[in-house]
């Protein structure tokens, strides 16, 4: 029997094997977004053991313990670390074929050497090995970001934190970078007019102003924005259930948000009116300063009122959210647009000059189970355009993904640009007819029948 965690553990395929370990497995990390407290990091925090550092804020293990019906006491009440490492330990096993699964039984190996599978059979011998080291010099926060090659890190951050743990880490010399990410959704958010209005306050007294119209929300935040591109922010955050495609005048603009002062209740459309010239406006921000922006879009937020008003929120009561994503029907007419989207890849290279390789693909929905697949991709002055052709798919996330893949493979190769976009555009068509959200060729002649419309693929 192939071992649960070998050397070739979710490769699959050679192509998949050789990326991962002739190219991937050797290099640094540059994480652009994380969750990580930046004032462990200033402190060089030492955890006292397995159960603090794996279940302290993970609402992912929270929620499927509460599934597994472990009592809220063992996962956020006043339990010792061990009851709650217990309590995880007999999750474990039911979370099979979960990512939870893995990156518990991933992180023992990397981190602690354990490769034993974690169960309430194994659980004091895993957390007495484990806890045993962490108490070492070199499992403190620092020295686990140096062992795992980790270069860069960006957290997640409010507009009105003082970001002093941050400023305390470059002054001490740390190598790694720790730098703030700028999350304003509190700024934003009109759901709750209450907590808004009392956000407002500590904002304005980050920004020193007093913020009393939309004119002035914008001015804070643009302040907050400057101070935190001086402390090495490039990155703006924003988790929304949907990017609003709305538009208000000034003046509605500012009646929404009088009203929102005053605490009344605003309705989805001001709200969506709100929100949509909020992120335009946060935009321009971050284009002023060649910023990037990350979207979290989907996720549906503490939805249990009750559990939030004990817990908090990010307590692991959140869900994926039913809101449609950009037209129901997907793009139509593709074919015919194929110029307009030349042009927008012709103006991303003149933003972006010493970047060598542009590409998108292009998906026509014609029903759940039959796509039009194309691809254009632009190097060196040459292109190579891809109309889209019909597809079956069983199911559609990846196929970006193993787009890009299957490109990158042939731009290691040194192939030219139009076997690389074919290669792209057969390994995406693959990712479509799988069940994973990734690819997994057999070899490289499968992803060249496949673009040749062969029926008869090998898997």
């Amino acid at each position: 029997m192939k071992p649960f965690l070998d050397d070739h553990f979710l490769l699959q395929g050679r192509t998949a094997q050789t990326l991962f370990h002739e190219y991937a497995a050797s290099m640094p990390i540059f994480d652009y977004h994380c969750h990580l407290p930046p004032e462990q990091i200033a402190e060089d925090y030492q955890w006292d053991n397995l159960g603090e550092i794996w279940l302290a804020g993970d609402h992912y293990k929270w929620r499927a313990m509460r599934t597994n019906g472990v009592e809220e006491r063992l996962i956020t009440g006043a339990s010792s670390w061990k009851e709650k490492f217990d309590a995880w330990a007999a999750t474990v096993p039911h979370t099979m074929r979960n990512p939870l699964y893995h990156w518990s039984h991933l992180e023992l190996k990397r981190y602690f050497g354990i490769e034993t599978l974690l169960s309430p059979a194994t659980a004091d011998e895993i957390y007495e090995t484990a806890t045993a080291q962490l108490r070492t010099s070199a499992f403190s926060a620092r020295n686990l970001m140096r062992n795992m090659k980790v270069k860069v890190v960006c957290t997640t951050d409010d507009p009105a934190d003082d970001l002093r743990h941050h400023l305390q880490i470059r002054e001490d010399g740390f190598e790694v970078k720790v730098l703030p990410t700028f999350r304003p959704d509190r700024a934003m958010n009109l759901s709750d007019t209450g907590g808004w209005k009392a956000y407002l306050d500590r904002l304005g007294e980050a920004a020193q102003l007093r913020i009393e119209s939309f004119v002035d929300l914008m001015e804070a935040l643009e302040k907050r924005h400057a101070f935190f591109h001086s402390v090495g922010g490039r990155l703006s955050d924003h988790g929304v259930l949907y990017v609003p495609d709305a538009d208000a005048t000034p003046a509605e603009l500012e009646t929404i948000f009088q009203r929102a002062l005053r605490g009344e209740q605003i309705g989805l459309e001001e709200r969506e009116k709100f929100e949509a010239v909020f992120l335009y406006e946060v935009g321009k921000m971050n284009h002023a300063r060649g910023w990037a922006q990350q979207f979290h879009v989907g996720a549906f937020r503490n939805n249990n009122r009750r559990m939030f008003h004990e817990l908090g929120p990010d307590a692991g009561y959140d869900s994926i959210a039913d809101a449609t994503q950009g037209p129901e029907e997907g793009g139509t007419g593709l074919e015919e647009k194929i110029e307009a989207f030349k042009e927008m890849i012709e103006r991303v290279q003149v933003a972006y000059p010493n970047a060598s390789w542009f590409g998108t693909t292009l998906r026509e929905v014609q029903s759940a189970n039959r796509h039009l697949w194309g691809a254009l991709v632009s190097h060196a002055g040459a292109w190579e355009i891809i109309k889209p052709r019909e597809i079956g798919v069983l199911d559609r996330i990846g196929g970006g993904d193993g787009f890009v893949g299957g490109l990158l493979y042939g731009i290691l190769k040194g192939w030219s640009v139009d076997k690389c976009t074919q290669f792209g555009w057969a390994s995406g068509a693959l990712a479509a007819t799988m069940l994973t959200d990734y690819v997994q060729p057999v070899d490289e002649e499968q992803l060249w029948n496949i673009w040749e419309g062969n029926a008869r693929v090998k898997r």
